[in-house]
C-alpha cells in the first residue's frame, strides 16, 4: 500500500483494511476516501471545519506528503476514522497555522476599527447638533445680511445709471442757480458788500456753467 513512500519495511505492513475483524469505518464519504485498491490513504478535499485548507502549490503538497510519510499505519488509519484526530492534525500544519493567524489578525483589525467608530459616535452627534444650530441661527442671520447687501447693491447700481447721474447733475445745476440768485438779491438789498458778492457769485456761476456743460455733453453722447 505504501510503495509511494519507498520503504521496504512499510511495504510489508498489512493494509489498514486488513487489520482487525473488518474494514475500518472512515468518517469521510466514499468519494473522499477512495476505492479499497487505492495505493495510499486519500486526503479529504473538504471538511466542515472552518480551518480546512487547500494545498494548491507543489511545495505545499510536498510538505504535506513529507508529514504523512513519517506517520505509522495506525496513525494514518486514525486520521481516516477519527474526525477529532484529523482536525488536530490539520491545525498542526504550518500552512493552516499561517492561514489562521492571518484570519485572527484581520478579525482583530476589524474589531479595532469598529471600536474606533463607536468611540467617535458621540463626537459625530455633537458635530451634527452644531451643524443644526448653525443652520437654524447663524445661517439665517447671514442670509438676512446677504439679502440686505444685495438690496443695497441694486440701489447703488440704479443710482449710478446714466439716467440717474443726469438727473442728479440737473438738480445740482438748479441748486447752484438758485444759490447765485439768492446771493444777487442779497447784494441788491445791500446785505453783502461788493467784494464778497463778486467773489461768491463768480464761484457759483463758474460751478453752474461747468455742470451745465457736463450735462449737455452727457446728453449728446451715444450712451446718454
Amino acid at each position: 500500500m505504501f510503495k509511494f513512500w519507498g520503504s521496504q519495511e512499510q511495504q510489508e505492513q498489512p493494509r489498514p483494511q486488513e487489520v482487525g475483524q473488518g474494514p475500518a469505518q472512515s468518517w469521510y464519504p466514499p468519494s473522499v476516501v477512495g476505492s479499497p485498491s487505492s495505493s495510499r490513504p486519500a486526503t479529504p478535499t473538504g471538511s466542515s471545519s472552518s480551518t480546512s485548507h487547500s494545498f494548491q502549490s507543489p511545495s505545499e503538497a510536498a510538505a504535506l506528503i513529507t508529514v504523512l510519510k513519517n506517520k505509522s499505519v495506525d496513525e494514518l488509519r486514525k486520521l481516516l476514522t477519527d474526525k477529532d484526530a484529523y482536525h488536530q492534525f490539520l491545525l498542526s500544519l504550518d500552512q493552516v497555522k499561517i492561514q489562521n493567524n492571518i484570519r485572527d489578525e484581520l478579525r482583530e483589525e476589524t474589531l479595532q476599527i469598529a471600536r474606533g467608530n463607536l468611540e467617535k459616535e458621540p463626537r459625530i452627534m455633537e458635530l451634527r447638533n452644531q451643524c443644526r444650530i448653525i443652520r437654524t441661527t447663524e445661517l439665517a442671520a447671514a442670509q438676512e445680511k446677504l439679502n440686505e447687501l444685495e438690496r443695497q447693491k441694486e440701489e447703488l447700481l440704479r443710482s449710478c445709471s446714466p439716467a440717474s447721474l443726469l438727473q442728479m447733475l440737473q438738480e445740482a445745476m438748479k441748486k447752484t442757480d438758485e444759490e447765485s440768485e439768492a446771493l444777487h438779491r442779497q447784494f441788491l438789498d445791500k446785505e453783502i458788500d461788493l467784494g464778497s458778492f463778486v467773489m461768491k457769485y463768480k464761484k457759483l456761476r463758474t460751478t453752474y456753467h461747468k455742470r451745465a456743460l457736463i450735462h449737455l455733453a452727457a446728453k449728446a453722447s451715444p450712451t446718454g
